[in-house]
């Protein structure tokens, strides 16, 4: 779509577009009657409505539209027909009508719904006063305000700030539909990649655009400073010659015309700059002592507050190298997870233990609350390494964009993102072999969050982590695990094999439903009369016509609701309930085997044999997963044929 984009590192354009900030010089046109809508990272607080009527006040003109379609309505039913002002009010309410029509006006609370449940609003929370929410939430009733009032501009500043992976696919997706452009700052290039079609570099007080997603603009970028040095290269070899040939022949008069004529040359050049290469993050984990093969084990792991499960009977093997992400909506227990790993909580069922010479280090979402605000950074450095020269404590936290005298600010002047950074700097100088990080990206920019990766990915120690950054997960999660409606569920591979696991395990669940239904029923209509073809004849008036489960008259009157209800055929019933009986028994059978191989796992007897049963347990926890999604689909089915 043209006119979308994103600005990277450029704080206050939005503003400016937005007409919340004016120019010092130059000028900024903006087309006669164009709509902008604004989303700062911040500082929004909505009070005084419930959730869903403040998404209504965006259609308030609509409302006022309806309001006076109705009054024209009713002036229209006491003017005289043939008279001057009815034809007026008439073209009034025709005009209004067809404009209230392609506007959507009939659907506004279809459109609000759909919003607010795409952005991970339940149907519970549409009726909640807005000043019951938290700050991430409430920037979250702001954007879906936006996205209903569909400005021809959108300036969006870091909209996945606060949401979870789920959402934020579906604000991908809605971008991607969006009718009109869109301008966003965002650190999420996945995001990036999926939603613009063109990039402004903000660097070094100069602006660039690129044409292109985000990966298309580190490529055009490197090509075109690959130009601009080679150009570089160029000038600064012909400037060199001609400053060697006058100094040469300056004060040679049989030179002299060849001397100015070069100088005017040398002054008519228009010197090409190369800019500064941006400061990133450079650092490396300090390699660990190594820890024993497993790091972590649980078995039965339950974890509620009060009458609230957050999830239960979730059981888990950690391996030493395992990169671990865990994924889930908001609220799903993710954080509740890691704070049971590093013991700061206990679990209310079931167990979980550390391997052999397993030492933890935890990274919380707001690890910078528990720094001391009065310390100086470099005095707070030096508590937590009391043995790490100063130099190399210093050298640290360069790496982190911290130089200069900027070391001994006290951490209470720092803004929040720069205590997240520092927080993270500051565990780097105590090795642990076993790290629980907690969205370890927010506040970091794309370039560090590419050094941070690769730190990772060279790191020798175990690694969990929570991150919405979906580039972040594909490029480091070695295995996926799930927090989903109180359960726990283990995947190997990214997060790009972990969606493609999900669409075929509920395809395999969808095939089960289907093949478990009449052959004249389709599955998009479950739960309606099973109708043959033979019904479906016309009838004699008056004739009555014996369906499946009820009794339809053939003039059209509908018979009563609860003899419409369809059933199954008791050939086809009997069938799931016997596949039913058998999956019951069946899957205590796999978790058994699957028990019994990671206790064989637990004692080594050579690599090829801890090969083949790794596999054999990969093997056998797809079948568990497979049998449970098929199970589920058909007790829910036979369960409706009791209701």
């Amino acid at each position: 779509m043209p006119g979308n984009g994103s600005g990277r590192g450029c704080c206050f354009s939005r503003p400016i577009l937005a007409g919340l900030e004016t120019l010092d010089y130059g000028t900024l046109d903006r087309t006669r009657g164009i709509s902008i809508g604004y989303l700062p990272q911040e500082g929004l607080q909505l009070a005084g409505r419930t959730v869903f009527e403040e998404c209504l006040t965006v259609f308030d003109e609509l409302h006022e539209m309806e309001r006076e379609i109705e009054h024209l309505a009713g002036q229209m039913a006491e003017l005289d027909h043939e008279g001057a002002e009815f034809q007026s009010a008439g073209e009034r309410y025709s005009l209004l009508q067809d404009r209230f029509h392609a506007l959507d006006g009939y659907a506004l609370d279809a459109q609000v719904g759909s919003v607010l449940t795409g952005l991970g609003f339940g149907k519970e929370d549409w009726t909640r006063q807005t000043d019951e929410f938290s700050g991430g939430w409430q920037m979250r009733i702001a954007l879906a305000k936006l996205l209903l009032a569909k400005p021809f501009l959108l300036l969006l500043d870091e909209p996945t700030n606060h949401l979870d992976l789920e959402t934020r696919n579906w604000l991908e997706n809605y971008l991607k539909s969006y009718p009109f452009g869109y301008i966003l700052i965002s650190h999420d290039r996945y995001f990036l990649d999926v939603t613009i079609d063109r990039t402004v570099e903000i660097w070094n007080k100069r602006m660039t655009i690129y044409q292109g997603n985000y990966t298309k603009y580190l490529k055009q970028k490197d090509e075109r400073r690959e130009q601009l040095m080679a150009a570089y290269r160029n000038q600064r070899e012909r400037i060199e010659h001609l400053e060697a040939f006058i100094n040469r022949f300056r004060y040679q008069a049989t030179k002299a015309k060849q001397v100015q004529s070069r100088i005017k040359e040398l002054e008519k050049i228009e010197r090409i700059e190369v800019p500064e290469e941006e400061a990133v993050i450079h650092f490396r984990f300090p390699q660990p002592p190594p820890s024993g093969r497993i790091v972590a084990e649980a078995e039965g792991l339950g974890k509620s507050y009060g009458a609230k499960k957050v999830f239960s009977g979730a059981r888990f093997t950690f391996e030493r190298g395992d990169r671990v992400a865990l994924v889930g909506v908001n609220g799903a227990g993710k954080s509740t997870l890691i704070k049971l790993l590093t013991g700061e909580e206990a679990p209310t069922a079931g167990s979980i233990r550390l391997g052999h010479n397993v030492t933890a280090e935890y990274f919380a979402q707001d690890q910078y609350k528990v720094l001391d605000p009065e310390a100086r950074m470099l005095d707070d450095m030096n508590r937590a390494a009391r043995r790490v020269p100063d130099a190399e404590l210093r050298s640290l936290l360069g790496c982190f964009l911290f130089s200069g005298d900027d070391v001994f600010k006290p951490l209470g002047v720092l803004s929040g993102g720069e205590r997240n950074r520092y927080a993270l700097a500051r565990i780097l100088v105590s090795p642990a072999n076993f790290l629980l990080l907690d969205e370890p990206t927010n506040h970091l920019d794309m370039r560090a969050k590419d050094v941070l990766l690769e730190a990772l990915a060279n790191y020798s120690g175990t690694v969990v982590f929570v991150s919405h950054d979906r580039y972040f997960i594909d490029r480091l999660a070695s295995r996926v695990l799930e927090i989903e409606s109180g359960a726990v569920t283990a995947y190997e591979g990214n997060y790009e094999d972990y969606l493609r696991r999900k669409a075929a395990l509920a395809s395999a669940a969808n095939r089960s439903v289907e093949s478990a239904l009449p052959q004249n029923v389709h599955p998009d209509r479950v739960g309606e009369p099973a109708v043959s073809q033979a019904t479906k004849q016309p009838a004699p008036a008056g004739t009555t016509i014996l369906i499946e489960g009820g009794y339809e008259e053939a003039n059209g009157d509908a018979a009563p609701p609860a003899a419409r209800t369809r059933r199954l055929n008791p050939i086809k019933q009997k069938q799931m309930q016997d596949r039913c009986a058998f999956l019951e028994e069946e899957i205590p059978r796999v978790e058994s085997a699957i028990a019994h191989t990671d206790e064989e796992l637990a004692v080594y007897v050579s690599a090829a044999e801890t090969q083949r049963l790794t596999l054999l347990a990969e093997e056998l926890r797809g079948q568990l997963t497979t049998l449970t999604a098929e199970w589920e689909a058909l007790a829910a089915e036979l369960e409706s044929q009791t209701t």
